[in-house]
């Protein structure tokens, strides 16, 4: 997986295109990661200890990696990621303008 949390990311397809977020949490079996604020869905839950009200409820769902660019932190422009081997170290590196991610 080449994102990793706390990353910056700009959703390239789908209903939320063209926003921007946080990863807040990755799922590497399943190629998929959670954005906040993006691709919420609403959910009608029940009156419980939590909600007493109950009621309808945005809850975010994960989405497929290959809906989402990389915002590059140095050269703030959508990038591909790609890998270099320094010292036996593995870094990641922006496409666009070759510096380290």
């Amino acid at each position: 997986m080449k994102l990793k949390k706390g990353d910056k990311i700009k959703m390239r397809i789908g209903k939320d295109k063209g926003k921007g977020g946080v990863v807040e949490k990755v799922y590497k079996n399943s190629n998929k990661v959670l954005v906040t604020g993006m691709n919420l869905y609403k959910r009608h839950v029940k009156k419980n200890e939590k909600m007493p009200q109950g009621g309808i409820v945005e809850i975010p769902r994960a989405i497929n990696v290959s809906k989402l660019s990389l915002v590059c932190p140095k050269c703030e422009k959508l990038t591909r990621i790609g890998f270099v081997i320094e010292k036996n170290k593995k870094f990641r590196i922006c496409k666009k303008c070759d510096s380290k991610i």
